[in-house]
This record gives C-alpha cells, sequence and structure tokens, in this order.
C-alpha cells in the first residue's frame, strides 16, 4: 500500500459524512433566515472536516501509544496498530494538520466578520484553539479524556452546540430562530454514534482501561442511554419543524429517524457487541441524510 493510501485509511473516510453534518445542518437553518452564505458554507465544510481528520489521527496516535489498539479491536485496522505509520510519522502528521486548519478556521473567521469585528474573530479564533486541543487529547496524553467517560460530553459540545451554533452566528452573527433545537439534535446523533463505537468495544475497552461512558453504564443502562440519546434528538428536531415553519414539507427530514428507531431495536436484541459495528455507519449516514434533507427542504421548498 503506497502511503498516500495509507494517510487516506487514516483519516477515516467513512467519518466525515457525520463531521460536516452540522454543517450543513446550520446552513439550512440560516437558508431559513435568507443568511446563507455559499464562501461560508465551503470554508466551514473545509474547517471541520480538517478538525475530523485531525481527530482520526489523534485518535490512531493516542490508542496505538496506549495499547488500547490491540488484536481484540473490533473496528478497522488502525494505521499506528498495523505499522503502516509510525508514531513518529502520525505526531507529524497531526501537526502539520492542526496548522492547515487553523489556517483555514482564521480564514473562514475573516470571511464571515471582515476587519469590523475583532472580538468576534478573536472569540471564534478561541473556540478554533479549543477544537483542535479537543480533538487531540481525546486520546492523547495522560489526561485523556476519552478515557475518563467524557468523550460523549465532548462530543455534543463540539458537533452539536459549538458545530451548529457556531456554524449559524456566522452566518447571522446572531443565535435566533430556535437554532439550539437542531444544535441540539446534532449533537445527540453524533453522540449517539459515539456510544455505538463505545458499545461494540466496551469489554476491549474495560481490559485495557479505557473508561468510556459504555464501560461506566454496563451492558443494560447503555442501551436506554442510547434510546434516550436517538428520541430526544428527535424531539427536538420534530419541535423545531413546528416553531419554525408552517408547511409540512418542512417535517421531511424527520423520515431520517426511520433507521434511527430501526437501530434502536437492533442495539436492545443485540447480545454480542463486535455485530454494532455495522450500525455505527447506519446511524452516521442517517444523521447526514437528515441534515440533507434539512437543506432540501430550505433550498426548494422556503419560499
Amino acid at each position: 500500500m503506497s502511503k498516500l493510501k495509507v494517510w487516506i485509511s487514516a483519516a477515516r473516510l467513512r467519518t466525515l459524512p457525520l463531521s460536516i453534518s452540522g454543517i450543513v445542518t446550520a446552513s439550512a437553518a440560516a437558508m431559513a433566515v435568507n443568511s446563507f452564505s455559499v464562501t461560508v458554507f465551503l470554508f466551514a465544510l473545509a474547517t471541520t472536516l480538517g478538525f475530523q481528520i485531525l481527530s482520526n489521527f489523534a485518535n490512531d496516535y493516542g490508542d496505538g501509544v496506549k495499547g488500547t489498539d490491540n488484536h481484540e479491536r473490533v473496528g478497522p485496522v488502525r494505521a499506528m496498530q498495523s505499522g503502516l505509520l509510525s508514531e513518529k510519522e502520525l505526531k507529524k502528521g497531526i501537526i502539520i494538520t492542526s496548522v492547515i486548519t487553523l489556517l483555514i478556521a482564521c480564514t473562514l473567521i475573516y470571511v464571515a466578520f471582515g476587519k469590523e469585528n475583532f472580538m468576534l474573530s478573536i472569540l471564534f479564533f478561541i473556540l478554533g484553539i479549543a477544537a483542535i486541543i479537543s480533538a487531540i487529547t481525546y486520546t492523547v496524553g495522560k489526561t485523556a479524556y476519552g478515557y475518563r467517560a467524557l468523550g460523549d460530553l465532548f462530543v455534543f459540545v463540539f458537533f452539536g452546540l459549538v458545530g451548529v451554533m457556531g456554524c449559524y452566528f456566522l452566518y447571522t452573527e446572531a443565535l435566533n430562530n430556535h437554532i439550539y433545537l437542531p444544535a441540539i439534535t446534532i449533537g445527540l446523533l453524533s453522540t449517539a454514534v459515539l456510544n455505538l463505537n463505545n458499545m461494540r468495544d466496551r469489554l476491549s475497552d474495560a481490559r485495557a482501561n479505557k473508561n468510556t461512558l459504555a464501560v461506566v453504564l454496563g451492558e443494560k443502562r447503555v442501551k436506554v442511554y442510547h434510546t434516550l440519546l436517538i428520541g430526544t434528538a428527535f424531539l427536538c428536531a420534530l419541535v423545531y419543524f413546528y416553531l419554525t415553519s408552517e408547511k409540512g414539507i418542512a417535517f421531511l427530514p424527520l423520515i431520517a429517524f426511520i433507521p434511527l428507531f430501526l437501530n434502536i431495536i437492533k442495539v436492545f436484541k443485540n447480545s454480542s457487541p463486535p455485530l454494532l459495528d455495522p450500525e455505527l455507519k447506519k446511524v452516521a449516514l442517517s444523521t447526514f441524510l437528515f441534515s440533507i434533507l434539512f437543506f432540501i427542504v430550505q433550498c426548494f421548498f422556503n419560499s
């Protein structure tokens, strides 16, 4: 395998649709109030992809160094675990990706706010730095929060609240039109994807002393938690569409919850954690479908 293919594999392209769901959702909400900008949209997408790829590199590195990635791991083979990339190479990749992503983020901030809103630019620059630190310290370092059952909280905050509400603010310079509701929806669904990942790896993580929330809650309670994540996400989306539109077509994105409810059934019936691996992709793509349908509705039916 060529080095390029190795790096592409380490970037874990299958995780990228989920990462941009928040941007697409925020853009749809901005379109609903006639504040959409193609330039902001493109730079926001590039920034988010950079953060996600950085997180994937750091996750590969952190779990590899700690020995969490071993022969018991169920998911896709990691680059460092398999020896395709060395510790030094991954560390260099993390640094380069951090710098590139920060530069793109700075460009996004300038495009959104220009020279007039210096304090807003500083605030979003700080958020960008915080996102980079969060992406790296999920598994890297002695105080990695992913090993302290805090991964779910950080995913909810950065994929949901910061991702959706922050992007919406870049368009509108306001937090109105009940934007917190789709932000919560995307945050909870993104957390559900992480929870599925942690449910799949619960037994091997426990043996490796990686205390995810799935490990802490145990088999039965984590399934209830998973149901609450998806159920609450659905309710927030339902209320948002009810409050912001009088058109029945506005509710179309809720179709994406059909496979999510089927996922809940599979989770409760599951007795072998490794068999949950295919469900990860289904939940991630359902979240992406929700955002795409939301965007389409605003593009063609918001008039």
